[in-house]
């Protein structure tokens, strides 16, 4: 990867406000929406686990959810966060569409919003003002440590007031195809959910197997990634080292990293939100990264940020 000088973070150059409050009718139906894809893989979860130790699913489920957990997440993680929110390499417009795509199956929101409230995050992180920081519990004490956990990890999804999308992401509503991806959302909810039972009917020919490739590759894949996104909210915010020196509490968590790809290596990227690596030092798991970098190689992707050597030595605690 070329070293460059990383460019400052753009959502911290305008003004307020920085959220909308939507009518309440609104309100309603996004508080029902959240409830619902936050209940459902639970629910799955609760049934397609315990299928474990009775024989009730086979090495395609298994499969099926592994493919689907990398092409989801990593939809997220390469488009969603490092090329969409921090601009951290460069794409294009079909690239970017096709990552946003794949990142929209993880179901944790439409594409623009999803980087609205993280950007908003990076411009406010652990001050009023960030939409998820575990540590603006009115709360003291360990009370105070448990609702700041829940609202950090999924609390936060149920707030009335939004983050103002022409704030922090005007420069992707300017995108046609980004808002098309963004405007088509309940859409790749639907194949988020239902493309997987499609492929256990074709695979195993039976209503069964469309049943449990439904389950894992739909439900308990969709239950795990959302824990692990949301947990780099508030685990992430909250335990862990902290080799570089930030204004927050943003840390290295190196067990998230194994299932995040790469995004348990926090408080790197908050000390350099625009590198595309964020697992600097070479035994610090990062497929992300890789993912990236394979893209360069076959001219997906190019002008890839990372921090020099004596950028990172200045920002070491």
């Amino acid at each position: 990867m070329s070293q460059q000088t990383l460019a400052p973070e753009s959502e911290r150059i305008q003004p307020r406000p920085i959220t909308v409050t939507p009518p309440p009718k609104i309100q309603r139906l996004e508080r029902r929406l959240t409830l619902l894809v936050t209940i459902l893989p639970f629910l799955g979860a609760a049934v397609g686990i315990p299928l474990i130790w009775g024989n009730g699913i086979g090495g395609f489920d298994l499969g099926l959810f592994f493919v689907m957990y990398c092409i989801s997440g990593l939809g997220v993680t390469v488009g969603f966060h490092r090329l969409l929110t921090h601009k951290s390499f460069d794409a294009g417009p079909k690239t970017r569409a096709a990552l946003a795509l794949a990142g929209s199956l993880a179901v944790q929101g439409p594409v623009i919003r999803w980087v609205a409230d993280h950007r908003r995050h990076h411009a406010f992180t652990d001050k009023p003002g960030d939409p998820h920081s575990p540590h603006l519990a009115e709360t003291e004490g360990v009370k105070g440590v448990f609702a700041g956990l829940w609202h950090s990890h999924m609390g936060w999804l149920f707030d009335k007031e939004m983050t103002s999308v022409p704030r922090f992401a005007p420069d992707l509503l300017k995108e046609p195809l980004m808002r098309k991806v963004d405007k088509l959302f309940p859409l790749w909810i639907v194949v988020s959910f239902l493309a997987p039972a499609v492929a256990g009917l074709l695979y195993a020919g039976t209503l069964r197997g469309a049943f449990t490739a439904f389950i894992w590759g739909g439900l308990v894949r969709m239950f795990f990634l959302h824990h692990v996104t949301w947990s780099i909210n508030s685990i992430c915010h909250f335990y862990g080292r902290r080799p570089f020196e930030n204004e927050d509490f943003s840390t290295n968590n190196w067990i998230m990293s194994l299932v995040s790809f790469g995004e348990g290596w926090h408080n790197t990227h908050h000390a350099f939100p625009t590198s595309a690596k964020h697992g600097l030092e070479w035994w610090q798991f990062d497929p992300t990264a890789t993912v990236i970098w394979l893209m360069v190689k076959v001219g997906l992707a190019h002008n890839l940020r990372v921090p020099s050597p004596k950028q990172v030595e200045a920002k070491r605690a």
